[in-house]
């Protein structure tokens, strides 16, 4: 799957809306994402710059796109799914240093494209998969994509009819002249083909529809055929392109083109299911977000997705309003958190808007208002708590303030030694082992569950017995460390707070039990209220 034009076409959604088609018709299906920029992986990255880190089951930080893959598909990725040119790179410089080369010249082709080539394959290879899509970051012109493009060149030499290219582009409006233009899509394409790739299916991401006589002229000029010219055109949710995508035969075209067969039509009544309760829901249900980036709509992805989804599946609409931490304050709180049925506090990482977090904590937990802390947020319920209930005033984590009398959150114990940024955190899924009539325990139906990490401070168990003494328990632990995992106030009507990541694991048809429980509560409050 390459991208041409512009980017944010949404390359991740085509490829895992032709996944779940592919995998609702039987075959086994994976996704892999080649991002070309030189990090390692993105956690060392600020979310201006690529929206959230998203975490794989075996701790390695990805791009967001591997969540739209798992949301799409229920399949759990890997570090295998999502790879950098700086993952690609280091191992080749690896394998040089070890001697590996026996003493080549080390090269862009063929060693990098070989390694390239190499975590394409062994991806398929690793899960006996019928298909792997490998969505290519960037845009067809990008410098930093050339290497990665020309392996897909090789790649299509060496499989043949065992491989496709699909090439998703832009056709622009031109609202003045009250027209669609193809001719950036031609660039596009000519552009793919100077690097030696013809392209076997073109999508159109469009506002309008595209007329069958401009969609045979774009697979004249382009040289594909008619009839693999499809059309994505903009949709009220991400979540009906799949079905898009079938009506336009995008998962037909594949399998012909791969000679592969298959009877009858895909299996997508559960994702029906999903799409007609979203279509029937007539009330709203409105959550309040308070973080630090919410200027950026893919800086909190998952959640906004598992809250659509616990929404959804609670038959009702989410009214999603982003209230930025920094500028609440205990003068105008209570404006602010005004009309909402509940609060998320956002994970992140850092001093800035903290203060602000404590604030709506303290209004949330005084007004018993529905309230879901997760990994800083939960960290953030716990210092609220020790300081205006405990009365540690100066109470804080040491993440913020190395000198606290009351560090109520602290380092990790073998995290102390580390100086390296980037995946030295907790990382990835771990058990947690909930009490037994707790409202966590209650919404997952089990006390033992598992959940995804990304962290490096931790709730401070000298302090335990002093807040449940107090009135919040402390409802979830690691079995094996006994590190907290979920703090609850169990008089209140759902005060919740998870080190983890929950929103990690919900997908369109497996929702996240805590998002449906906390919503679910959140819909009650508001009916209390009308």
């Amino acid at each position: 799957m390459t991208g041409g034009v512009v980017s944010s076409l949404g390359k991740g959604i085509i490829s895992a809306s032709l996944a779940c088609l592919l995998k609702a018709r039987g075959f086994r299906v994976t996704i892999q994402k080649f991002d070309p920029y030189i990090n390692i992986d993105p956690g060392t990255l600020n979310p201006y710059e690529h929206g959230e880190c998203y975490v794989t089951v075996d701790g390695h930080e990805a791009d967001l796109d591997l969540g739209h893959y798992e949301r799409f598909t229920n399949i759990q990725t890997t570090r295998a799914n999502n790879v950098t040119t700086g993952r690609i790179y280091q191992s080749v410089i690896d394998k040089e240093r070890r001697g590996d080369y026996l003493g080549k010249t080390v090269q862009i082709v063929p060693h990098i494209t070989d390694e390239i080539k190499r975590a394409v394959k062994a991806l398929g290879n690793t899960g006996n998969f019928d298909f792997v899509i490998t969505e290519i970051g960037g845009v067809v012109g990008d410098i930093e994509s050339l290497p990665f493009l020309e392996a897909v060149r090789q790649l299509r030499w060496e499989l043949g009819s065992n491989s496709l290219c699909i090439h998703l582009t832009y056709v622009p409006y031109i609202a003045a002249a009250k027209e669609l233009k193809t001719k950036p899509t031609q660039h596009s394409v000519k552009k793919l083909q100077e690097l030696g790739i013809q392209p076997d299916v073109l999508v159109l991401r469009t506002e309008r529809n595209i007329s069958p006589e401009m969609r045979r002229k774009i697979a004249l000029f382009c040289n594909v055929a008619a009839d693999a010219v499809v059309q994505s055109i903009d949709v009220d949710t991400i979540y009906r392109v799949p079905l898009k995508m079938h009506e336009q035969q995008l998962d037909q075209i594949v399998l012909r083109k791969t000679l592969t067969s298959s009877e009858g039509e895909p299996n997508m009544g559960p994702w029906m299911d999903f799409l007609n309760k979203m279509d029937a829901a007539t009330e709203t249900v409105t959550i309040g977000l308070v973080g630090k980036y919410v200027e950026l709509q893919d800086a909190y992805k998952s959640i906004n997705e598992a809250l659509f989804q616990a929404a959804t599946y609670n038959c009702h609409k989410l009214r999603l309003i982003y209230i930025h931490s920094e500028k609440v304050n205990p003068d105008n709180v209570a404006e602010r958190l005004q009309g909402l049925d509940g609060v998320i506090i956002a994970p992140g990482f850092g001093q800035r808007g903290i203060e602000g977090k404590f604030v709506a904590l303290k209004y949330c937990r005084e007004h018993n208002i529905p309230t879901f802390g997760i990994c800083l947020g939960m960290q953030c319920m716990v210092i609220e708590f020790a300081r205006d209930v405990l009365g540690y005033t100066d109470a804080n984590s040491t993440e913020m303030d190395h000198a606290t009398p009351h560090n109520v959150i602290d380092l990790m114990e073998e995290q102390k030694s580390i100086s390296n940024m980037g995946g030295t955190m907790r990382l990835g899924a771990y058990e947690c082992r909930l009490a037994p009539g707790s409202k966590a325990t209650e919404a997952y139906g089990t006390e033992l569950i598992r959940e995804r990490h990304r962290h490096r401070f931790e709730f401070n168990n000298e302090y335990r017995d002093q807040f449940e003494r107090a009135g919040m328990a402390c409802v979830g632990e690691n079995p094996e460390t006994h590190l907290v995992e979920v703090v609850e106030i169990p008089t209140l009507r759902w005060f919740v707070g998870t080190q983890y990541h929950p929103e990690y694991s919900s997908t369109v048809l497996q929702p996240n039990p805590l998002f449906l429980s906390f919503v679910k509560a959140a819909i009650a409050y508001g009916h209390e209220h009308l």
